[in-house]
């Protein structure tokens, strides 16, 4: 895909998708197995880890810190983990790029050791608030010095003696909820996380997986982690699941264009994750899912795609949380569909790479889609018939958006041009290729 001259892309209108493709593996599972594994004693095995920037950024960071980690062959990883406490001070600054989650996460990690690091990343990650990640990490005990405040670039100091908290998430956070599970293990006693809304869980899923001692209780006011800090965890091998996050691309493309059938083997079920999933079978979508089995403490199922006849749908606010990364894609499905859909509650999408309500506001509206933002509600106006296209599109560096106007132009009467095709690689490296051997036509 860094081949593709100038980094411009331009999908097509095309024929039938067909075929099966493996989407590549979770990156919020790959994030973790990554720090969860280096902060053992022993040896952890990943198997099929998601290659692109963002993890590979991760990778670096651990490096910088210690810990030995070399890569096997495709997707196959070996970690020689220094234990809870063990990372060691860098003599570099640490970049993660374009990378939220090894940013928020290392801040958890780093609070439990008595050094400071400098943590920064690209442009468009230091214009992204920290505050929320500051907060309770500086209530156990954690220091920390960010440029205007709340940004990167950030010199953390952990401190050896952090203090255990019960703290209650403002917003709905699975990167701050796992920040701070990560900080308690470092602390003696009981670290509780209460969540409002339920978030993704693969943090918890995996300490568990890890053998730490982590109970997740239903309280009134929503969930309470709580995570007994100072364990000893256990290498062990990890399989990362297909990432559903990725597969929806190829899923809404196959649903648009008429006559597709595509099959995604080992898909990650994970029930905080398929909101997407669910909302697409509200819209009349014919997906199913098959041969449903647990891997690595994740369900994991084979999910089968038709092209689809859809209706627009309104999504309530608290399904947000299991879907906030797929809106760009539904987007598109839901400016194909015959009639208007209402995603409300997605004001955390000002937060992301870009401001992907504007990103997807701006973008639909070029491409001939009536669409309209109310309070932190996006409103789509689908009409069930192709959309103009003909348009190049600002993806603003962000990957999501670059690859949901890639699938829309599938559909379009014209062409649709990304401007700048390399975030991509972030996530889903080979997106172009896996979408070309199935039968789009992107160039």
């Amino acid at each position: 895909m860094k081949n593709i001259e100038n980094n411009r892309i331009i999908s097509r209108n095309s024929n039938p998708l067909q075929g099966t493709i493996d989407i590549p593996g979770d990156k919020s599972i790959s994030h973790r197995a990554l720090m969860l594994g280096a902060i053992t004693i022993g040896e952890t095995i990943i198997t099929g880890l998601l290659e692109g920037d963002d993890v590979q950024h991760t990778v670096s960071a651990l490096r910088c810190f210690g810990v030995k980690i070399r890569r096997e062959g495709f997707g196959k990883w070996r970690i020689n983990g220094v234990g809870i406490g063990g990372l060691i001070s860098p003599d570099k600054l640490i970049d993660v790029g374009n990378s939220g989650t090894s940013a928020r996460l290392l801040c958890g990690l780093l609070s439990g050791h008595g050094f400071s690091s400098m943590v920064t990343g690209d442009n468009s990650l230091c214009s992204r608030p920290m505050v929320r990640v500051i907060e309770p990490l500086t209530q156990m005990g954690a220091t920390f010095h960010a440029s205007d405040g709340d940004r990167l670039p950030m010199t953390i100091t952990g401190n050896d003696n952090l203090m255990p908290i019960t703290y209650e998430l403002p917003v709905a956070s699975a990167q701050v909820k796992s920040a701070i599970l990560l900080a308690g293990l470092h602390a003696p006693g009981a670290t509780s996380v209460i969540e409002l809304r339920p978030t993704r869980d693969h943090t918890e899923r995996m300490l568990k997986y890890f053998g730490a001692d982590i109970t997740v209780e239903e309280i009134a006011a929503g969930n309470k982690i709580t995570i007994i800090g100072q364990p000893e965890l256990i290498p062990t091998e990890v399989t990362v699941p297909g990432d559903p996050s990725s597969a929806a691309f190829p899923v809404v493309a196959a649903l648009l264009i008429k006559g597709s059938k595509i099959k995604l083997p080992g898909i990650c079920k994970n029930p905080n994750r398929i909101g997407v999933y669910t909302t697409l079978l509200e819209m009349g979508a014919s997906l199913e899912w098959k041969n449903e089995r647990q891997v690595g403490g994740e369900t994991v199922a084979d999910l089968y795609v038709k092209s689809s006849e859809l209706n627009g749908v309104t999504v309530p606010a608290e399904r947000a949380p299991s879907m906030i990364d797929e809106y760009p894609a539904l987007a598109m499905a839901a400016a194909c569909a015959s009639g208007s859909s209402v995603f409300c509650g997605v004001g955390e999408l000002r937060y992301k790479e870009s401001d992907r309500i504007t990103a997807i506001l701006s973008g639909l509206t070029e491409c001939g889609v009536s669409a309209e933002v109310d309070g932190d509600s996006l409103i789509i106006h689908g009409s069930s018939t192709e959309p103009v296209g003909g348009i190049t599109i600002n993806a603003l560096m962000d990957h999501r958006i670059a690859m949901s106007f890639l699938v829309l132009g599938l559909k379009s009467k014209e062409a649709i041009t990304i401007d700048e095709g390399s975030s991509i690689y972030t996530s889903f490296p080979n997106f172009i290729e896996i979408m070309r051997g199935i039968g789009a036509d992107i160039s």
